[in-house]
């Protein structure tokens, strides 16, 4: 008789777990079908009025027409984006805390950071792609320098009193790797933004900067500073006439690339209907004119393909900060 109670009582265990996973896979189904029924937070590792605030600001606006919610814009900047990664990785898996920001320097931050805050790899994953970006040697538009082989030359005149400015790890590595490559002893001068390093660089106490497109190409419209070249190992349509680092003989291929992350577990259901969304927002030619105007051309990649992307440039980054020599903060 108590084997029989044994048994109906693991009956009854297994019936009840059975229902209750059922439960869970209704509840699971009924809240991505209704995702999202109520406001969602883009999170931004760059103060307001930044060229970064401005793309995430954009993409927002879009996301709401798409949805019909209001996206809510967080700005959390501060430790080179470490401060939104961390924010980011502890939220709540569920499609409403998402990430605007480049992969590609979360995975920098792997490996410039003695003690990343936390593992990237294994705490963010990557919902969408957004667009694809090159880094930009730039200078002040009244000097001379119309090549980076001009810019060089004079920079051997002036030996370690060379300065240039950077304000993200992309900058830093290209920076590194075009002073490793021509013998150069400048300088860097990290900024918190690019903006902040502006009038030092009109004043002559910054030679040159390594900045992100955002940046570079709204002071290049606005004619303060000349852009020279571009990290990336071809040249990106927003910009055919650029010619890449590796074409004046400093050879790289440092491509940034922006995305839409969230927390690890945010279930697949809303990872594909957000990936979606965000497909149909970078196939109009809207979108893709201001993401050239800025710089950066249309990337649009499944959520599987942009894992794997993550994933790879996580490994790449760790051979760049060797490259470079960096030593890890």
């Amino acid at each position: 008789m108590a084997f029989v109670h044994v048994l109906q009582a693991v009956r009854r265990l297994t019936i009840g777990l059975l229902a209750s996973a059922a439960f869970g896979t209704g509840a699971f189904a009924q809240s991505a079908a209704n995702y999202p029924d109520h406001n969602i937070t883009f999170i931004c590792a760059f103060p307001a009025g930044s060229g970064s605030d401005t793309l995430v600001r954009y993409f927002a606006e879009k996301l709401r027409l798409a949805t019909g919610r209001t996206i809510l814009v967080e700005n959390r900047f501060g430790a080179s984006g470490n401060i939104a990664t961390e924010y980011t990785a502890r939220a709540k898996p569920d499609g409403y805390t998402l990430y605007v920001h480049a992969a590609s320097a979360l995975a920098a931050n792997m490996y410039l950071f003695k003690k990343p805050p936390v593992d990237v790899s294994k705490a963010i994953q990557v919902i969408a792609t957004l667009n694809r970006q090159a880094f930009m040697v730039a200078v002040d538009a009244t000097k001379p320098w119309k090549t980076v082989n001009d810019l060089t030359a004079f920079l051997k005149t002036k030996g370690d009193k060379a300065t240039y400015a950077t304000s993200a790890s992309t900058g830093t590595v290209m920076g590194e790797i075009y002073k490793s490559k021509t013998g150069l002893e400048a300088l860097e001068v990290v900024y918190r933004v690019g903006a902040d390093s502006l009038n030092d660089q009109l004043s002559g106490k910054i030679d040159y900067g390594m900045f992100d497109p955002v940046y570079t190409m709204t002071q290049v419209r606005a004619g303060r500073l000349r852009a020279l070249a571009v990290s990336t190992g071809t040249r990106l349509e927003a910009n055919p006439d650029l010619p890449t680092m590796s074409e004046v003989g400093i050879p790289m291929d440092l491509t940034g690339w922006f995305a839409v992350m969230g927390p690890t577990g945010i279930p697949r259901p809303i990872v594909d209907k957000l990936n979606g969304w965000f497909k149909d927002i970078l196939t109009t030619q809207e979108t893709k004119d201001f993401l050239n105007k800025f710089g950066g051309d249309p990337f649009i990649n499944t959520p599987d393909q942009a894992q794997a992307l993550f994933l790879k440039d996580i490994r790449d980054w760790e051979d760049y900060v060797k490259i470079a020599k960096i030593e890890p903060q």
